[in-house]
């Protein structure tokens, strides 16, 4: 499943990043690689999401979101 199908309250496991080189290195310099746990704190139809990755809130857009495949 991807990120942005995920729930306000679960935790989540990244298994892979689908996205642009530059995008995806930014996320990992942000600590979400693969294996890391990932809390979505926050979850609105069709707009951003917020998630915790290592004690930092990100907030993600549905682009990004939808190309993050994680696991339950």
């Amino acid at each position: 499943m991807t990120l942005d199908q995920g729930i306000a309250g679960h935790t989540y496991i990244v298994e892979r990043l689908n996205l642009a080189p530059r995008i995806e290195k930014r996320l990992q310099a942000l600590g979400m690689i693969v294996s890391t746990p990932v809390d979505v704190l926050n979850n609105k139809n069709g707009g951003t999401m917020i998630i915790k990755v290592r004690n930092t809130r990100l907030a993600i857009g549905r682009g990004i979101s939808s190309r993050i495949v994680v696991r339950s």
